[in-house]
């Protein structure tokens, strides 16, 4: 007598299903970090530190960006400085660098912004079509046409202008609120609210296949020896969240035993491989 094959539970038949859709929609990820400018010779860091730690100390510090591939989807986290001809620009554009791995700068869904500081937004009306990822806190500051108190009205238009694909051109803004924000939707690429530096500043979370967690600093710190020290800017926003956004940062590292690049350290560049290889 034949027999009928066991009825599988609809519970686990729907759990399968839901097993190999999810692995099916699984995209792969990738970090390589940009060169977005640089200064030519060791600045002094004394007022990187408001405890007065840092007085005689000259470092080199550089401008970094990264681009981050999901799929066929991308992310640019951080614009750098400005192609202006400054000593500190760039020799190279963010465009013509995405240029030699195919991208075209519509074909970039999202620009994340650390905060709002000219060194991380110079070349963010490169990707009018992109979304704009940015803090709440920083984009009310960008989005009111008042200054903020001790900021001139020139400097703050100026600040503006770099912005001007979303304030005046219809670009689409995503003002982040809350713990973390999911780039993807898959838990692979999360924003970390870490205020302080500046209201609504944020880092960067990329979970990648073979080299494990990332964590990109943006300015919750600029160089090793703040870090270590958790040391506070003269001119950061907020003190005492300052001193809790490192205190989350570590602690997300330590339990993720995540690899931290510290953006403005030059140090930290060869933690990642040379553009246009990426990490994975």
């Amino acid at each position: 007598m034949s027999r009928s094959p066991p009825r599988i539970p609809a519970w686990l038949a729907a759990l399968a299903l839901c097993s190999v859709a999810t692995s099916a929609q699984a995209a792969d990820v990738a970090l390589a970090r940009l060169d977005c400018g640089s200064e030519p010779e060791p600045v002094s860091v004394a007022s990187f530190s408001d405890t007065f730690e840092h007085e005689a100390l000259k470092l080199p510090l550089t401008y970094s960006c990264y681009v981050i591939r999901h799929g066929d989807r991308y992310l640019v986290w951080d614009t750098g400085n400005a192609m202006d001809g400054a000593p500190d620009a760039p020799k190279v554009s963010l465009v013509d660098q995405l240029a030699r791995i195919g991208v075209k700068p519509d074909a970039v869904d999202f620009v994340g912004i650390s905060h709002y500081h000219n060194d991380h937004t110079g070349q963010a009306a490169s990707f009018p079509k992109a979304t704009l990822l940015i803090g709440q806190g920083d984009w009310a500051v960008i989005s009111a046409d008042a200054p903020p108190a001790g900021v001139d009205a020139k400097s703050h238009a100026a600040r503006r202008a770099r912005f001007t694909p979303w304030l005046v051109g219809g670009g689409k803004v995503v003002p982040v609120t809350g713990d973390r924000y999911d780039v993807f939707g898959d838990g692979s690429v999360l924003l970390l609210d870490l205020p302080g530096h500046t209201p609504g500043h944020h880092g960067l979370l990329v979970k990648l296949d073979r080299t494990g967690n990332v964590l990109l600093t943006g300015d919750v710190t600029h160089f090793r020896e703040n870090y270590a020290s958790d040391g506070v800017p003269t001119w950061n926003s907020n003190r005492a969240d300052s001193l809790a956004s490192l205190d989350r940062f570590k602690k997300t590292a330590a339990n993720l035993k995540a690899t931290v690049i510290i953006q403005h350290d030059p140090r930290d560049i060869g933690k990642l491989p040379v553009f246009p290889e990426f990490a994975k």
